[in-house]
């Protein structure tokens, strides 16, 4: 005998190398995946970076020491990267006629968010979520007690507006129906001049009568970046090693 013949395939046939376009059709791909999951992975990791910064910054905001809220001069620097959930303050007499009610889901049900235009010593005007109210004490008259009369000071925490109504629900000014905090809308609604750009959620100091229930705000923000890139990861040496045994098994082929 001259030679051993090439190993049979399963169906009884050798199985012959794949032509070369293939192989580099198949190579180009490989390198494009592999190349686009190892990009989604760094991608994710940056975002990580990035979340626990915000997360670090938020987090010294929040337990500061409260600062003047933002005059007309500042407003067109406030942005939610550089001011969100900073603890403000600020005093002034509240517009109660001019009231607004948010839909709202709080830790205490559902409900609404009583937003109150206060009219401050400086000149200009912000709109103040004095907290939570359930629905039976949606009219202002069931309570009246929580209703302050003359100035007060308000602390709390500085949030950027929400324009556009909430998920799958737009704000009807017309029917007084608000499902999102949208500054800009509210202020046109009520007729308030020189309103701040801003809201501001106050703290959860104790309103006479009990409501409505400040301080309710949720501060989170899920960080599941690590897990999405161990993913990407994952599925990057998956193909890695499909690869490699594409090229094991070829070389095999040849060889044979």
């Amino acid at each position: 005998m001259t030679g051993q013949p090439s190993a049979p395939h399963a169906g009884g046939t050798a199985r012959k190398a794949r032509p070369v376009w293939a192989l580099a059709l198949f190579g180009l791909l490989s390198l494009a995946g592999i190349a686009g999951l190892t990009a989604l992975g760094v991608w994710q990791l940056e975002r990580r970076a990035w979340k626990l910064d915000l997360i670090e910054r938020v987090e010294g905001r929040i337990h500061a020491s409260p600062v003047p809220a933002p005059g007309p001069e500042a407003w067109p620097t406030v942005s939610a990267a550089s001011d969100e959930y900073r603890r403000v303050s600020v005093t002034g007499r509240f517009l109660h006629d001019r009231e607004a009610l948010v839909q709202a889901v709080s830790d205490l049900g559902g409900g609404f968010w009583v937003l109150t235009p206060l009219v401050t010593d400086r000149g200009f005007t912000v709109l103040v979520n004095r907290g939570f109210v359930p629905p039976e004490k949606r009219d202002p008259a069931t309570r009246a007690e929580g209703q302050p009369q003359g100035t007060v000071t308000i602390a709390g925490l500085l949030r950027v507006t929400e324009p556009e109504g909430g998920f799958l629900r737009s704000n009807d000014p017309a029917a007084g129906r608000w499902y999102s905090r949208d500054v800009a809308a509210i202020a046109a609604a009520k007729g308030l001049g020189d309103a701040a750009p801003y809201f501001i959620d106050a703290d959860s100091s104790r309103n006479p009568g009990g409501w409505p229930v400040g301080g309710l705000t949720v501060v989170s923000f899920p960080n599941s970046h690590l897990g999405y890139a161990l993913t990407w990861f994952a599925l990057d040496l998956m193909l890695i090693a499909a690869v490699l045994f594409v090229i094991r098994s070829e070389l095999r082929r040849r060889r044979a």
